[in-house]
């Protein structure tokens, strides 16, 4: 039988990423995880709104962002430094907990908006570990001829948990309060640690691992790995600047774009079906069919064509047009998304793809969240269509890092 090394463990010839068991385990618990979260942020935006004003409960949900954008960095040294399965199981305990927590909270007393500020920080300081973990464990999990298969399934499951995730937090809020939907976050959670557990990663040859040292110092090693290496460099880049772009209009800019449209929440929500619906075809695209000849190509372009249609979006006056480029955008972006994840994963070196992870979703997750006031304030300004040109036109920037760069643009997965 033919062998292949999995990131540091030796397998017969795998079966394809949707069949193996190992895989589906890291999945469900993936999924259940995602999900738990989306309940946790929605739960948490009620009781905010509850207790104070609108501007008071965005700052309360924006607040996480911060700790994560400080200490993001050093979360991926810590997945490299002591493997990411056990620093995902150990953050998930502790993030179950602390949702455990809240609610105990809601159920005692009826917390201020300071407490609510605490526990989203807590949150946000124990994600800044989470993330980089929960990003770098696919690649130690499977065959990397498999890794694009492996984010379509992870994409799919986002998809999933963003679908879910406000219904199922709707359905705890009218059963048990604010505490009974965080309570269904926390359960949603825990149910995410037996699959982990179960969850099969090998340790890394010894020519691959890396001597301990001081947090910065592996920090620096870390960020020289992808300052040097042909392909994570511009990539990195194209990631970021992507996200930068993205982040804005497609959340806080698409409500006011509906606002302004007079579509109400019904056309927002159709808006939102449309990009889901073009993301999922995407993630399934991968799914089935698991790896895209000439990837970094193919990245780069439908970066750049998923720019434009983000700039069309404020310019299209129908509802049902809006639904349509919002579908093309999801189809290009969730593929553009995809394909990176699995280039960064098939490139980077296994001791380092949890500071190359981190480095790579720091501006999605704690960058681009603190940019909302600003693009807020630019609408008010200018309006939509300005602003979502400038985005579209951060967006393509990364497209064209991708396509300029001769190692990122004839880049192959694996």
């Amino acid at each position: 039988m033919a062998t292949t090394v999995v990131r540091g463990r030796t397998t017969g010839s795998p079966a394809p990423a949707h069949r193996d068991g190992n895989v589906l385990r890291w999945l469900g618990a993936y999924t259940s995880s995602a999900v738990g979260d989306n309940v946790y942020y929605f739960a948490l935006s009620w009781a905010a709104v509850q207790s104070g004003t609108p501007a008071q409960a965005g700052v309360v949900t924006a607040v996480s962002a911060v700790p994560r954008a400080v200490l993001m960095l050093g979360g991926g040294v810590l997945a490299d430094r002591y493997g990411p399965r056990r620093v995902v199981i150990g953050s998930s305990a502790v993030r179950a907990l602390l949702v455990v927590a809240a609610a105990a909270l809601l159920l005692a007393t009826s917390p201020g908006l300071w407490v609510l500020g605490a526990v989203a920080v807590v949150f946000g300081v124990v994600d800044a570990v989470f993330l980089p973990a929960a990003g770098a464990l696919p690649a130690r999990i499977t065959a990397p001829g498999q890794l694009a298969r492996v984010q379509g399934l992870r994409a799919l499951a986002t998809r999933l948990a963003n679908v879910l995730g406000g219904p199922l937090g709707g359905l705890g809020i009218a059963l048990g309060g604010t505490a009974g939907a965080f309570g269904c976050a926390a359960l949603l959670i825990g149910i995410s640690l037996p699959l982990l557990l179960a969850v099969r990663v090998g340790e890394l040859p010894p020519d691959q691992r890396q001597e301990r040292g001081a947090v910065v110092a592996e920090l620096r090693d870390g960020l020289r790995h992808i300052a040097r290496h042909p392909v994570l460099r511009p990539l990195v880049l194209c990631i970021a600047l992507g996200d930068l772009g993205f982040v804005g209009p497609m959340n806080l800019g698409l409500t006011l774009l509906a606002r302004d449209r007079g579509w109400g929440s019904a056309g927002m929500g159709l808006v939102l079906a449309g990009f889901g619906a073009g993301a999922g075809l995407a993630a399934l695209l991968l799914t089935v069919r698991g790896r895209v000849p000439r990837a970094g190509l193919v990245t780069g372009c439908v970066a750049v064509a998923g720019s434009v249609a983000i700039g069309a979006l404020a310019r299209v006056p129908s509802m049902a047009g809006a639904a349509a480029v919002a579908l093309v955008i999801g189809l290009l972006v969730g593929l553009a998304g995809t394909l990176s994840g699995a280039l960064l994963q098939a490139h980077a070196g296994p001791a380092y793809i949890g500071r190359v992870t981190s480095a790579a979703t720091l501006v999605s997750f704690g960058v681009a969240p603190l940019t909302f006031p600003v693009v807020g304030w630019a609408v008010q300004q200018w309006g939509t269509g300005p602003v979502f040109a400038v985005c579209a036109a951060v967006c393509a920037s990364g497209g064209a890092v991708a396509l300029a760069s001769r190692a990122l643009r004839t880049a192959e997965l694996p």
